[in-house]
């Protein structure tokens, strides 16, 4: 077989045979790929007046598998035709040239293709997602919950006891409680710090999940904070730099509305106090130690609490469309006498570990209700960026 051309039906409004086509038009794809080759996919969008075609290859489709057969059967039922059909040879990983195959200096993230990322880029991050993780791409769930701490991963497994879980110890073990469309929650311990955020999420934002949900500890910077009560982020002050050429400060990143709507929610419904404000970012595990500098910056900001992913995961979801959110868990107030010391952190993590996962938990059960096809990501799209779907 040359190519493959999957036509919806001219006879009624929903072709029904549509879905069987998608599922054996993934099958060769996979076949395709394990023949050595990566698969071109075509699209033609007969309704766009400025960039009716739009094509890109695809390595290990079985890695996001549920995407593909979701995203092309919404342009199917919208009238595209849509042609598979086999490309060039896969990349060698271990050949010298790689590297600048994949060289995304220049790349334009709001190019329209038909898929965000090139096939090699695809390659070598799911091959990093399996070594740093410890479990198959094809396990990841469509919604991620990331965590810099062991005690979130036992407590997801006290939640989730049948969970996936990797066989030996590894850098980032992730724990996934998998469903059979991949709309079940995955947890992942990234570590700590911004270098640690961008590294994973630069990876799994080839997979496409739905959404990314940091869920961490924070330093609490206001007098009436206690110790125990949640922050939702309304913005970020970017300290962690780790993003700044990429992303110029300058660009404005804010967490998802809807994301925080059903945090929010699960918070007030539980009567778990918590704030909504800025959250300051930062390199520097021992900001106290410098204050002057991180004094500024926080009064300036208006900042409320201090943290050392959360601007990052949000700023990375923003680059690579990805909704991102943040539930953080007020720790220590380094600033008014409470810092974080052995026996205080011991307790506050044995009290509140269960219901800081269980809260994030809850509000992805909530999203993937109200949005089963996915959270909207329209404001995170360029201007004429259609990405598979989309009406332009």
């Amino acid at each position: 077989m040359e190519s493959l051309k999957i036509v919806r039906g001219t006879s009624s409004s929903v072709d029904r045979s549509l879905p069987s086509q998608l599922e054996q038009a993934c099958d060769w794809m996979e076949e395709i790929y394990q023949q050595g080759l990566y698969a071109k996919v075509t699209v033609n969008r007969h309704w766009s007046r400025h960039n009716p075609t739009i094509s890109g290859k695809i390595a290990r489709p079985t890695a996001y598998r549920w995407y593909l057969l979701r995203e092309l059967l919404k342009l199917a039922n919208k009238g595209a035709e849509i042609e598979i059909r086999p490309s060039r040879q896969r990349a060698d990983l271990s050949s010298p040239d790689l590297l600048l195959q994949l060289d995304e200096s220049d790349f334009d993230h709001t190019r329209k293709k038909v898929f965000l990322f090139g096939p090699e880029r695809a390659e070598l991050s799911i091959e990093r997602l399996e070594h740093y993780t410890g479990t198959p791409a094809e396990q990841f769930q469509r919604f991620v919950l990331l965590t810099n701490y062991q005690m979130h991963m036992d407590a997801f497994q006290e939640i989730f006891p049948d969970c996936h879980r990797p066989a030996g110890p590894v850098q980032m073990p992730a724990y996934h409680q998998a469903t059979t469309h991949n709309d079940g929650v995955t947890i992942v311990n990234i570590g700590v710090g911004p270098s640690n955020a961008k590294n994973f999420t630069d990876h799994l934002a080839v997979l496409r999940p739905d959404a990314m949900l940091m869920v961490g500890h924070c330093a609490g910077v206001r007098n009436h904070q206690e110790i125990g009560e949640f922050v939702l982020a309304s913005g970020y002050m970017r300290a962690d730099h780790v993003l700044d050429e990429a992303l110029p400060i300058s660009v404005p990143i804010a967490p998802s509305f809807l994301l925080n709507r059903y945090l929010a929610k699960v918070l007030d419904d539980r009567g778990l106090a918590y704030r909504f404000g800025a959250v300051y970012t930062t390199a520097d595990r021992n900001w106290e130690l410098t204050l002057r500098g991180a004094l500024q910056h926080l009064r300036a900001s208006r900042s409320i609490a201090v943290d050392m992913e959360s601007a990052t995961v949000t700023a990375n979801g923003f680059r690579y469309r990805i909704p991102s959110a943040t539930l953080l868990c007020v720790s220590d107030k380094p600033l008014h006498g409470a810092p974080k010391l052995p026996g205080s952190a011991q307790h506050f993590y044995a009290e509140t570990k269960r219901q800081h996962l269980e809260a994030a938990c809850e509000a992805i059960a909530l999203a993937r209700k109200e949005y089963p096809e996915g959270l909207p990501n329209s404001d995170l799209r360029a201007m004429d960026e259609p990405l598979l779907g989309g009406a332009d």
